[in-house]
This record gives structure tokens, sequence and C-alpha cells, in this order.
């Protein structure tokens, strides 16, 4: 996980006293490991984290994520069916793929899925996460961009396995990188939430499961174990937080 250099940030933007940058912790699909092993590790340091919930996964734990939301979580949106491209195995699977899609039938999905989210942990989503980190629907010259659908539901829009961070004073919400760091070691991740600090810029994490093991689309626990004691120490000046908290505060200052 290497994301570009960080950009050099406008001299008036202006973190909260004490801060230097930012970090968000972020995981897809509502898996049962992130209520079963993530909220529990997280509430021991006091860390806050955005989960990006399916109805049909919340409906299996209600009580867990409602509890999490009410400790302090985000429960943000991904959709109903997690559409992504036919070109993705899995996608056969599915009614639908990304190429087969209008901007309307995805505005059924993110609006059916923000009603039973509500109904289910009763806050509706701020926050949105691509499936598969695409933006598009349709196909040829039929595509379309839903980024401005996304745009005019949420405050925020993440994507996924992107390689750079983002720059607070500039960057488009509806449009957040999402750094994949699945699989990997807290050695590994420090480098990138040190650069944050050093260049006053917002990195965002994107992970699956949690658990101890060493697989495809886990986040290892020692790893988040780490990362939240080293941000939970002040000296470090690095904001841990959820997606839209950071993202509230950041279209607070940029609208002033």
């Amino acid at each position: 996980m290497s994301p570009a250099v960080a950009p050099v940030l406008k001299p008036d933007f202006k973190w909260p006293a004490g801060i230097r940058g930012a970090l968000s912790l972020t995981f897809d699909d509502s898996r049962p490991s992130q209520v079963e092993q993530g909220v529990p590790l997280f509430d021991r340091y006091a860390v806050h984290a955005t989960f990006y919930v399916m109805p049909a996964a919340v409906r299996q734990r209600p009580e867990a994520w409602r509890q999490a939301v009410a400790t302090g979580h985000e429960a943000g949106a991904h959709t109903i069916s997690h559409p992504c491209s036919c070109n993705f195995g899995f996608s056969g699977s599915r009614p639908m793929s990304l190429e087969g899609m209008t901007l309307e039938m995805m505005e059924a999905e993110i609006t059916e899925s923000d009603r039973q989210i509500e109904e289910l942990v009763g806050v509706r989503p701020v926050s949105f996460a691509y499936p598969c980190g695409q933006k598009f629907v349709g196909c040829g010259e039929r595509l379309q961009s839903y980024v401005p659908l996304i745009a005019r539901h949420y405050l925020t829009g993440r994507g996924w396995r992107d390689e750079y961070f983002n720059a607070p004073d500039r960057c488009d919400l509806a449009q957040l990188a999402g750094v994949e760091f699945d699989g990997t070691d807290f050695e590994q991740v420090r480098p990138q939430i040190d650069q944050a600090g050093e260049t006053g810029n917002w990195l965002v994490l994107a992970g699956h499961d949690i658990g101890p093991e060493t697989r495809a689309q886990v986040t290892k626990t020692a790893t988040l174990e780490a990362i939240c004691a080293y941000c939970r120490n002040p000296a470090n000046g690095i904001w841990i937080d959820t997606v839209g908290a950071i993202g509230a505060f950041i279209r607070q200052t940029r609208s002033h």
C-alpha cells in the first residue's frame, strides 16, 4: 500500500488544535467479523470506524449493528445488491451488472438501501462506498458516471484500491480515495499515517473482514490494535474518526 506523494495544502486550511492529519478506518459489506471482532476492539480504544453496510447482512445481526451505531460507529451505505462490472466472475450470480444499469436503477438501489438501513439501525447514511470502487452505469456510448448521484444523496462517497491521500482543502468529497489495507502489518501502514500527519492530509483505509488470520480480504486485528494505540496518542497528532465526522468538518471548514 503506497499512496502517491501527498499534495501540499493551502495555508488557509486548518485542522482542529493539536491535529496534524486525519485517518478513517472503513470496512465494506457488513460482514459478521466486523461486529464480532472489530467493534469490541475499537471500543476499547474509543475509536470510531465507518462500516459500509448492506441491509440483508445487517438483518442477520440487527442488535449488534444497532449497538455499534449507538456507541458512535458509522453505518454508511453500499447499495442493496452490490452491483459491479459484468467482468467480475461473481457478477453472474447477481441480478444486474453495472453495464446493464441506468442512473434511475442505481438511484432506486441507494434510496431503498438508505430506507432499510435507517429502519434497521435508526440512522440514515451520510456516507457511501462504491461497490468494487466502480463509479459508472451502462457501457459504451451509454456509459454514465453515477458520482453526481452520490454527491446529491450523500456527504461523502469512497472509492477502493486507490493510490492517493485526500487533500482536505480541495478533495471531491463524492470521490474520496480508499486505500486497501486488508492483509497489511502496522509497519506497512504506519509510513502512510505518518505522511498524512506530516503533510496535513486525510488517509482513508479500506478493508473487509477483521480477524487474526492472514488471508484474502481480512484486516488483521494486530494491525488495528497498533493503529488505534498509535493514533490515540496525542503526541502523534492524528485525528482518527469516521468518514462522516471528518467529511462534515472539512465541508464546514471549506464553506467559511
